[in-house]
């Protein structure tokens, strides 16, 4: 059985649109898409009056490199939104298949789900943010054709063992789909598991530039898979998905420069997230910092929505995530530069203070 046998039958039929660069490459007039033959003001060489590579070579090989599988296992689009929305039309029709996921996570999965109007089947993470593998999996019906995992987890900031994603991926061979997303993985200081791609080949991964790399603005997201997995998503994806602009800041941000900047930037991280997690735990009102492998922390407050509003009359916006179910007293809180950390840190010791000057005054 080809891992292809889950996908919707009409979109492995279907004829895909062919761009005038799909058609034709090497030629020195182009005269057949229909550009302007004058680069815009501003353009500095991007030669943004032509259209894109569907799939720019140089940032192909690239990422790559970086991720080690080979250029045809890898999709690279508009951030890791883009490979999701792709997969649920795909492989979920309409009204009939759905998707697993494990709240609270990533909301996005749920989204392009209810946007094919799949069904969407949740399995709650247990009380201390690990996953059941057992809960997962007694939970898949023949409906279910993705099983999305997140790990790091956003917004808990947990990791899935290796083990756990391996156990997965063989129950759900010939199955479904288990897609790993590792959005995080760089702050983890752990593997990635793209190495088991061609292990199993109903596994895929998703990576983004967007967080360890700095380049969220440039929305630049991977889909690591089987290539035929590749092969089908790239065969429904828009013609033209990256901006020109967009790939050069990618391969500047990958260059030797811009990875030696990003570990920097990574050491910085990892080092205030600890510094924080001790910081936070001492302050009155906050009753758990929930461990975190990622660049954030997710935080429980006695009174999370007291203090969201007091951070943000300091200026300090923070993700208020009591919407999730089990964090209905937290605050996610992203790890900043050691000053905007400390300016966070402060706000939260100011209205502690101001509290119990309240308290004391009315004695």
């Amino acid at each position: 059985m080809s891992v292809l046998d889950l996908a919707r039958a009409e979109i492995r039929a279907m004829q895909p649109y062919s761009s005038a660069r799909m058609e034709a490459s090497g030629g020195k007039v182009f005269l057949n898409a229909n550009e302007s033959a004058w680069a815009p003001v501003g353009d500095d060489g991007l030669g943004c009056n032509r259209y894109p590579e569907p799939q720019p070579a140089a940032l192909i090989e690239a990422l790559a490199t970086l991720y080690g599988v080979r250029r045809e296992q890898l999709l690279v689009g508009r951030g890791s939104d883009e490979a999701i929305d792709l997969l649920v039309r795909a492989f979920c029709r309409a009204g009939e298949d759905a998707i697993l996921i494990q709240p609270p996570t990533f909301g996005m999965y749920a989204v392009c789900a209810k946007i094919q109007n799949a069904g969407v089947i949740e399995v709650g993470l247990n009380a201390d943010a690990t996953l059941d593998v057992d809960a997962v999996l007694a939970a898949v019906t023949p409906a279910v054709k993705l099983v999305f995992i997140c790990t790091p987890n956003n917004p808990t900031g947990q990791l899935v063992p290796r083990e756990s994603i391996e156990r997965l991926a063989e129950a759900l061979a010939g199955r479904a789909l288990l897609i790993v997303d590792e959005a995080y993985v760089e702050f983890a200081e752990v593997a990635s598991v793209s190495d088991l791609i061609d292990r199993y080949e109903n596994l895929a991964v998703l990576r983004t530039l967007s967080k360890a790399w700095a380049l969220a603005g440039a929305r630049i997201g991977s889909l690591l898979a089987n290539a035929e997995v590749i092969a089908l998503l790239r065969r429904i994806m828009p013609p033209y998905p990256l901006p020109l602009p967009c790939v050069h800041a990618a391969l500047l941000g990958l260059s030797g420069w811009g990875q030696a900047n990003a570990r920097e930037h990574l050491a910085t991280i990892r080092a205030e997230r600890t510094r924080l997690s001790k910081a936070l735990m001492q302050l009155p009102g906050v009753r758990e910092v929930l461990p975190s492998h990622a660049n954030f922390l997710a935080v429980r407050f006695d009174d999370a929505g007291a203090a969201y509003q007091r951070l943000l009359a300091a200026g300090v916006l923070v993700r208020d995530v009591r919407r999730y179910p089990n964090l209905g007293d937290a605050l996610r809180i992203t790890i900043g530069t050691p000053a905007e950390n400390e300016q966070m840190l402060t706000a939260l010791k100011s209205s502690v203070m101001a509290g119990q000057n309240v308290v004391e005054g009315s004695a």
